[in-house]
């Protein structure tokens, strides 16, 4: 037994330590498998629910993302929720970031370099085309927010200026907190993987209510289409559905086999699973893109600039916010991190659902997980160094 649980750790600790490699690798194998097969990404979209005659949800990405997720959930103890009123500050400092700062410094900071400061580099005449809101059925020429109906491939789309759409790739970042890769930065930072827990399932039941409401909004104010029915299938299907089957299947599994097999036996089983699901997500999220990467990489850099500086603002001021309340490390490191990294996974499948797979909100989504990774691994190291800036 004691040999298997340091075998676990090992490939856990393999995975951690290399980690920009295995996403780069998956980075560089999507765009090559993308430019050997071009048409996959249409395939794969076909590949997808629909409602009323649209195209909602993508099949592949929605297996992909549950295995990526599923393992997650199923180890939260959602009694300790209740629990968590005993560590108040942390709880409360971690929501008020993620909701009432991040999604509006995310806008703020995505319109004054892509609206403004790289409007130019762009192009100001660029443009996008992005699906209809489902159920929406509008004329040819007629306005909706910024764009403009027109008819491409004998399907009415909406032609959008591109930076706006990179613009709503920003926004859907913005308003989704990790739930998953944060209990990875959280492990590497020493941080208390007890408190990221509650925190990550606090954060999952938040965003059922929250992340409709605020996408919709922020999207409207961005002059862009507003889907309620949509957001919100988003949240059930990528959030709810991992949240709930882990939640009753956890119950179910402790009662039949006991706490001790479901955390020695059922969790081991999942650590590759977890692993697998989010290589394969990155494989087939960057074959979508490959072509828009080859053939304009500076796209990346216009975009990845605001994502950047908006993930290190919010760490600043979360760790900073926890040293002034005078939270322990532990406390402190999975409090900031949570609210700098983002719930990259839901954001893609939502910009996908919303505006397709070919759309500039989609790169710009896909864009975050290409800087959280390193990024987030540097902001690790930046713990772990003023881990005496704290009580512990």
């Amino acid at each position: 037994m004691e040999s298997k649980l340091a075998g676990e750790r090992r490939m856990s600790s393999l995975f951690e330590r290399y980690l920009t490699v295995w996403v780069g690798l998956c980075i560089v194998s999507g765009i090559i498998l993308g430019r050997l097969a071009p048409d996959l990404a249409r395939s794969l979209d076909n590949m997808s629910i629909s409602v009323n005659g649209a195209p909602v949800v993508s099949i592949p990405i929605a297996v992909c993302l549950f295995f990526m997720m599923y393992p997650i959930m199923v180890k939260i103890d959602f009694g300790s929720v209740v629990k968590a009123g005993k560590r108040g500050r942390p709880v409360f400092l971690t929501l008020f970031l993620n909701w009432c700062i991040k999604p509006f410094t995310m806008y703020a900071i995505a319109l004054l370099f892509l609206g403004f400061l790289f409007k130019s580099f762009i192009g100001t005449e660029a443009i996008d085309l992005v699906k209809l809101p489902f159920g929406l059925d509008l004329p040819l020429g007629a306005r909706h927010g910024a764009g403009v109906v027109v008819m491409e491939e004998g399907v009415k789309v909406l032609q959008v200026p591109l930076w706006r759409s990179y613009f709503a790739g920003c926004i859907l970042l913005g308003i989704a907190p990790c739930t998953a890769m944060v209990l990875v930065w959280g492990y590497l930072a020493r941080g208390n993987d007890g408190l990221t827990l509650v925190m990550v399932a606090i954060n999952s039941l938040t965003m059922l209510l929250l992340y409709g409401v605020l996408g919709g909004f922020l999207l409207g104010v961005g002059k862009l289409p507003i889907p309620w029915q949509a957001l919100l299938l988003s949240v059930s299907i990528y959030v709810a559905l991992p949240l709930i089957t882990g939640y009753f299947s956890r119950k179910m599994i402790i009662d039949a086999k006991g706490e001790q097999w479901f955390k020695e036996k059922f969790l081991g089983v999942l650590t590759p699973v977890t692993i697998t699901a989010l290589l394969v997500t990155l494989v087939l999220l960057f074959s979508f893109k490959g072509e828009v990467i080859t053939s304009n990489p500076l796209t990346i850099v216009w975009i990845a600039v605001p994502l950047f500086i908006q993930t290190i603002l919010i760490f600043a001021v979360g760790y900073g916010a926890a040293r002034m309340f005078k939270l322990s490390y532990a406390d402190a490191a999975p409090a900031a991190m949570i609210g700098a990294s983002n719930h990259f996974e839901v954001a893609i499948a939502t910009a996908v659902m919303l505006f397709g797979l070919s759309s500039g909100a989609a790169l710009a989504t896909v864009v975050g997980v290409l800087i959280e990774v390193p990024v987030m691994l540097m902001l690790v190291g930046f713990c772990k160094r003023t881990q005496d800036w704290f009580d512990h």
